[in-house]
């Protein structure tokens, strides 16, 4: 079996042919891969990705497949489908670094760079916050200027939450979102820049982009944790790719609704524990709150189970109104088939 592995380090690529499979796989799941650098012979689709394939045995597959190295086990030779790369300007905790990429990972992104993290690289903290997105962690390519991180791309989106002096477009994620799916299908390397935790980009750096994108937030409190910023321009990239279709992962049946005698025996039951009760007062007005009773009850669609459990309750209050007032329980019963 013919398997894709991306972004190994140099050395694994260069002992691809001499080392056995299972040697290399297993250098590769032990340890953090770093981007090589970017020689045309060793080009993917676009620079800095670097595909090789080799022959795996099914166990050493297996084992590349639980850890998120393998990207493409099957017969056909092709690359990991593309995304735009989520570039983290000078990010300052390492939790929060890994924290986007457990939001990268829940809709398919894998492309994390970061420009000049506060705390150094590789971290720890990012790798637990991930919470076992280590596909996207070891992954990570460093970089010292914004300029250098999104060099091989075509397109870059800057987020931010304030006007700024520029007469670039400015978009929704959703309309945003869009775009990048039609650039990404004609090919085009595409990226999203995420300004620091404390005053986001510079202008400089939103200067560097195409477009910028905003989150329809309230202006009185429009700062985003980085990670909930990642997330939502993540999530505006799934649903584009949906074609219209956004109904959720799984749903629950729904029961039928009650059978028009269930309905109408409540509707009885009901009417005849609150006459007894005084609540049709004064006469005149019985017709309307009857009604009104009706319609509230026809309009919430129950199910016959929880006609049932409705009826229950009213003979539950009814038995302890019997009570309190002396009476028989066995009262409570009426109007009740």
């Amino acid at each position: 079996m013919r398997a894709w592995i991306a972004r190994p380090s140099d050395r694994a690529i260069h002992r691809a042919v001499a080392e056995p499979a299972w040697r290399i796989a297993a250098e590769a799941l032990s340890s953090r891969l770093n981007a090589p650098r970017c020689h045309d012979r060793w080009r993917g689709d676009r620079c800095g990705t670097t595909i090789v394939s080799w022959r795996l045995s099914s166990a050493a597959l297996s084992v590349a497949r639980r850890s998120g190295v393998v990207s493409e086990a099957l017969g056909e030779e092709r690359a990991p489908g593309a995304g735009p790369a989520i570039v983290l300007v000078e990010p300052q905790l390492g939790e929060n670094i890994g924290m986007v990429a457990r939001a990268m990972a829940n809709f398919s992104l894998t492309d994390l760079r970061l420009v000049k993290p506060r705390d150094g690289w590789p971290s720890e903290k990012a790798r637990a916050a991930a919470s076992r997105a280590d596909h996207v962690i070891d992954a990570v390519r460093l970089f010292d200027t914004v300029e250098a991180a999104t060099a091989d791309l075509n397109f870059v989106l800057a987020t931010t939450a304030r006007p700024r002096d520029s007469f670039k477009p400015v978009r929704g994620p959703e309309e945003a979102s869009l775009d990048l799916r039609r650039r990404v299908a004609e090919g085009q390397g595409t990226g999203i820049l995420f300004g620091r935790e404390r005053w986001g980009l510079n202008n400089h750096e939103v200067g560097l982009a195409d477009e910028i994108v905003t989150f329809p937030v309230d202006p009185n409190f429009a700062s985003l944790n980085i990670a909930q910023a990642v997330l939502l321009m993540s999530y505006a990239w799934q649903v584009a790719g949906k074609d219209g279709d956004l109904s959720p992962r799984f749903s629950a049946k729904a029961p039928p609704s009650a059978a028009k005698e269930d309905l109408f025996r409540l509707f009885d039951h009901l009417e005849a524990s609150l006459e007894r009760a005084g609540y049709f007062f004064p006469e005149p007005k019985r017709e309307v709150l009857t009604q009104n009773l009706r319609t509230m009850l026809t309009k919430a669609n129950f199910s016959e189970p929880e006609v049932r459990t409705l009826r229950g309750v009213i003979k539950a209050f009814d038995h302890e109104a019997g009570r309190l007032a002396g009476g028989s329980p066995n009262a409570a019963r009426d109007g009740e088939e």
